[in-house]
């Protein structure tokens, strides 16, 4: 005997279902607008009157970056402008069409900048080589040049944390320097306030919440076919550790955060030449013949009601 799974039955799992993935998205986008509005503030990135250029790449992180501005400009107490741009960098197989689409049915004031710098960098790097170094310096230009004429009093990129991690250990493994990307900066030029609203989100994030808004993304041919990157190494580094070690990317961000310059050897950083004993106690100051105190890395995690399998690594800054 055949059995059928009655229509009622089937549209209340059905509505249950899509309430539940409601609830799950709309935990995912809180926890992203927060995240960016409390970097926003610790930074001071974002101050009344300011016009915000927008850096869209088309990717997942300068959509989401986007959208979470364009809303954070609705609910903030200051007022700002928004300005999308895009830089058309003539790749061949570019679709330029997408962006323009999609910035004028959200109703996004935009610019695109036309600008050949494929063909320069495949003129001037050799095939097999990164090209990520010269790309980036000819691209920055333009932005600083387009921030200047549209009168741009900040310049919004879309790294986030794991980008901010993996900057640091490539500044450690092949820099010779302890440094990062800062989620705030003045550019090289000394002319534009640089900032990374989304420095305390985690990729994983983006990555969900640009798949549930089904944005048009479009891929870097550019450097798509360079698989041997140092940072892709080190990307593929940091995945394998958050799958075998919960809270250790947790706490490296951490670490960021909370720099003791004493404890490291940077003299430029800390007068150890002063350093004298007063007879003054200093928590910071007798672990000479002691053993590092190494911690639970899972202090750093909570984990999503939605599934309690399911790591959801939450930044502790205080």
């Amino acid at each position: 005997m055949t059995h059928s799974t009655p229509l009622a039955t089937t549209a209340n799992v059905s509505a249950s279902d899509d309430k539940r993935h409601k609830y799950s998205f709309n935990k995912l986008e809180k926890r992203i607008r927060r995240a960016a509005g409390k970097a926003i503030d610790d930074f001071a990135m974002i101050n009344d009157g300011d016009r915000v250029m927008v850096c869209l790449s088309g990717g997942k992180d300068s959509y989401t970056l986007l959208t979470t501005l364009r809303y954070l400009q609705k609910v903030a107490p200051i007022q700002f402008e928004i300005i999308a741009v895009n830089l058309d960098q003539k790749q061949p197989g570019f679709p330029e069409h997408i962006l323009p689409a999609y910035l004028q049915a959200e109703g996004v004031d935009y610019r695109i900048i036309e600008e050949d710098t494929y063909a320069i960098v495949k003129d001037k790097i050799p095939e097999g080589k990164t090209t990520c170094s010269l790309c980036s310096r000819l691209r920055r230009g333009i932005l600083y040049r387009t921030a200047r004429e549209l009168g741009a009093t900040k310049i919004a990129l879309g790294h986030h944390r794991d980008d901010i991690i993996e900057t640091l250990m490539l500044n450690m493994f092949y820099g010779g320097s302890l440094k990062s990307m800062p989620p705030k900066l003045v550019s090289d030029n000394g002319e534009h306030v640089v900032i990374r609203p989304l420095a305390y989100v985690r990729e994983k994030d983006i990555a969900k919440y640009a798949a549930a808004m089904d944005y048009p993304i479009i891929p870097c041919n550019l450097c798509g076919s360079q698989e041997n990157l140092q940072r892709k190494v080190i990307k593929d580094l940091l995945k394998t550790w958050d799958r075998q070690y919960p809270g250790r990317i947790e706490s490296m961000f951490k670490a960021i955060t909370n720099v003791v310059p004493s404890h490291l050897a940077d003299t430029s950083l800390f007068n150890f030449k002063a350093l004298v004993a007063d007879g003054e106690e200093n928590e910071l100051g007798d672990t000479a013949f002691d053993q590092a105190p190494v911690g639970d890395a899972s202090q750093f995690i909570e984990f999503d009601e939605d599934d309690s399998r399911t790591p959801v690594q939450v930044i502790q800054l205080s």
